[in-house]
């Protein structure tokens, strides 16, 4: 086990990836709100990301081509080329300028639980990230900060086991939700912005590229999916501490959260006063790493859909990353509360999920690219179910609103 966590590559910036400021405040006010009631989400989201980036890992590894240039390829010669190509490219492209305020809305909420709040202080924090993570694409240097950031992000993870163990949360209020599934009355949103917070869909096409470059082939399969179980696992189990944490304090103290003094409510009985700069810092840490890696997902997806060459360096390149962060920063200045830009986020992703997840599905189906590692009958009823729960719950969400 500690090799295989010394080995962990591609699948670390996967949940690095979805451990951002969207999974802390979700979580958060699931458990806030809810209690225990929908532990079952997360366990739902982590099994159904799992299953997904598996597939996609399988895919980049055995091919080695990445999920936008293989549903490229695969449309060649397609009368519905264009029209998928655009329907594929605006979901992800929109939908990850969504994911991207609400990356810069909870770096900036960060700021704020330290600085205090204010909409002067959230939007000076909003610009100055977005410049920073600008000049971090551009420049190249994400990589190193990201390793720094990911320090800060296991420190707020480890605040959060540390005051799940003294606050002792009901065992088993948290195993019964964990184990029957129930959407209270106004859980739905919250529900969709779970499962989008974990089953983020721009991974799916940022594991399949990021696979080709630590692994060359079919014999390092195995590799790949302990990397994948291993590192998704642990992300699911951080997050399903987060919400028992929040349900074991703010949800049985009767507190509403709504700002991030109130998220800090929950690391008081460890750290007292000081709790609002550990989440601070663990905000500001995970929503700089994720405003990083949404815009960089987007730009290899659109190159490779549309077969952009160039790379990184290239113009088109630059131009996609920098354009996600833009309009990422003007969403996030509407002057819509932090929290809620962050939870709308969450539930454009779980919308978007479906689109991808059908069209991975699809390409791994295809036994022309993966021959003996194309999906059998068990990963296929697995995917299935994703999708269809997923959809489900998308469908649900419109009907009520329709209504």
């Amino acid at each position: 086990m500690i090799k295989r966590l010394r080995n962990i590559g591609p699948g670390a910036m996967v949940t690095a990836a979805f451990i951002g400021p969207g999974t802390v405040t979700a979580c958060t006010l699931a458990g806030a709100n809810f209690g225990f009631a929908l532990v079952w989400a997360l366990v739902f989201a982590t099994l159904a990301t799992i299953i997904l980036q598996e597939m996609s890992a399988r895919l980049g590894v055995v091919t080695q081509k990445g999920l936008g240039e293989t549903i490229s390829g695969l449309l060649d010669q397609s009368v519905w080329k264009w029209p998928l190509i655009v329907l594929v490219g605006l979901a992800l492209y929109l939908g990850n300028a969504a994911y991207e305020a609400g990356n810069l809305s909870g770096a900036a909420l960060g700021i704020a639980a330290v600085a205090g709040e204010g909409s002067m202080v959230f939007s000076l924090s909003v610009l100055t990230i977005s410049v920073l993570a600008a000049a971090l694409l551009l420049s190249g240097s994400y990589r190193l900060v990201e390793r720094v950031l990911l320090v800060l992000v296991a420190i707020m993870a480890a605040a959060f086991v540390a005051t799940f163990a003294i606050v002792r949360p009901d065992l088993g209020s948290l195993f019964g939700g964990m184990v029957s599934p129930t959407i209270p009355d106004g859980a739905m949103l919250t529900v969709i912005a779970l499962i989008g917070t974990t089953v983020v869909p721009y991974n799916l096409f940022l594991h399949s590229t990021a696979v080709r470059q630590k692994w060359s082939g079919p014999q390092d399969l195995g590799a790949v999916r302990a990397d994948t179980v291993v590192a998704i696992g642990l992300g699911g189990l951080i997050a399903i501490l987060i919400l028992s944490t929040s349900a074991a304090s703010l949800f049985a103290a009767g507190i509403e959260a709504t700002n991030a003094a109130d998220m800090a409510t929950q690391f008081e009985p460890l750290f007292g006063a000081y709790s609002k700069y550990l989440l601070g810092i663990g905000l500001f840490a995970a929503g700089l790493t994720s405003a990083i890696t949404a815009p960089l997902a987007t730009g290899y997806a659109m190159t490779e859909i549309l077969k952009l060459k160039g790379g990184q360096s290239s113009t088109a390149f630059r131009v996609i990353t920098l354009s996600v962060i833009a309009i990422g920063a003007l969403l996030s200045l509407t002057g819509t509360k932090p929290i809620e830009i962050i939870v709308l986020a969450q539930l454009a992703n779980g919308l978007l999920l479906p689109i991808i997840a059908g069209f991975l599905l699809y390409v791994v189906n295809r036994r022309e690219l993966l021959g003996e590692f194309a999906n059998r009958w068990l990963a296929n009823v697995l995917g299935a179910i994703v999708v269809m729960v997923a959809t489900g719950l998308g469908i649900r969400l419109i009907v009520t609103a329709l209504s």
